[in-house]
């Protein structure tokens, strides 16, 4: 097969701007790493190279298709807009569902893609993320443009760090209304899925068993996956013959774990596929890189590195302690 992003330069600008010009051939072994962070090199699970309409036509059938990223960077984001984009050339009728709004800014959101509300409005009102205008207005703008829905489909930020601190039980004191607007069972869970978690924060392989704040933040994990599912599965309910693009974090989804699996357990016909970020370190060469990455995603797109946040350990650990004390400020009595 042939593919869009790389064995030259210049054809790598040209086809980012037309995001479906004709493939170069597939010769991995001249394949340059990314060049720039806004560079993505794009294969299937088997290391073949695609074209952005490649990678879209290979979808076309696809019920949900979920685009993991790392978030803010700027290959991630500029390939799940070039993606959007192609893929409603085939099939115009397309949902956004996005983690970066959570269910309680719907109306904000509507109300903004109805011309209700300005963008500055929205930002503010629906506490929007800092990248907003960086990373994901492109897309909610082509939705706007297009009438295409946008969903909010993350759980509220407050009651997922209320889960953190206090843990599942803290549902219990959500006024009724609150409640039934997260799921009916809101910490599905896969093994795996577990594993990886605890592994990730170095709770895992042997150590003792996790304690109580950790099981806590696992809690508080599985509500996002497990609200992010649920309205996927509401849009597709409410959008008949949709396809629906979710964006989420690529931890949520990669491996077909998170809420993929709780997507999958819940509704085992859907078609669902997975596109997953990997990094392309300096001195990496693509066939390793696939070997390494394989089962990742059904396809793969490979970044350059985000820049390091820290070289100043004390610094790094201050950074971190803001975040918990600002999280200190929210009540969950």
């Amino acid at each position: 097969m042939k593919r869009v992003h790389h064995v030259l330069p210049v054809a790598l600008s040209a086809c980012l701007t037309l995001a479906g010009c004709t493939a170069l051939p597939d010769h991995r072994a001249q394949v340059l790493p990314p060049q720039t962070q806004y560079d993505a090199i794009i294969t299937d699970n088997d290391g073949t190279l695609l074209s952005i309409n490649q990678l879209a036509s290979q979808l076309r059938s696809a019920d949900v298709i979920v685009i993991g990223e790392y978030h803010g960077h700027h290959g991630a984001h500029l390939l799940q807009s070039l993606l959007q984009s192609a893929l409603y050339q085939q099939r115009p009728q397309q949902v956004l569902t996005m983690e970066q709004f959570a269910l309680d800014d719907q109306n904000e959101l509507d109300l903004y893609l109805a011309g209700k509300s300005g963008e500055s409005e929205l930002i503010a009102d629906a506490d929007a993320w800092s990248n907003y205008t960086a990373s994901y207005r492109p897309l909610v703008e082509f939705s706007k443009a297009r009438s295409i829905p946008v969903i909010a489909a993350n759980a509220p930020a407050d009651t997922v760090r209320c889960i953190g601190r206090s843990g599942a039980d803290y549902l219990d004191s959500l006024a009724p209304a609150a409640r039934s607007r997260l799921p009916e069972a809101p910490f599905v869970d896969t093994p795996a899925y577990r594993e990886k978690f605890f592994d990730t924060l170095g709770a895992g392989h042997g150590s003792s068993a996790p304690n109580a704040r950790l099981e806590n933040s696992y809690k508080a994990q599985l509500l996002r996956d497990n609200t992010m599912a649920d309205h996927v599965s509401k849009a597709l309910r409410d959008y008949p013959d949709h396809q629906v693009i979710h964006l989420t974090g690529t931890f949520h989804a990669e491996h077909r774990l998170g809420m993929v699996a709780v997507l999958e357990k819940k509704h085992p016909d859907l078609s669902v596929a997975v596109v997953s970020p990997a990094f392309w370190h300096s001195g990496d060469k693509l066939d390793s890189l696939i070997q390494t990455h394989q089962g990742k995603g059904d396809f793969l797109y490979f970044l350059q590195p985000l820049p390091r946040e820290y070289t100043d350990n004390e610094r790094h650990r201050n950074a971190i302690m803001d975040q918990f004390r600002q999280a200190a400020d929210i009540s969950c009595d």
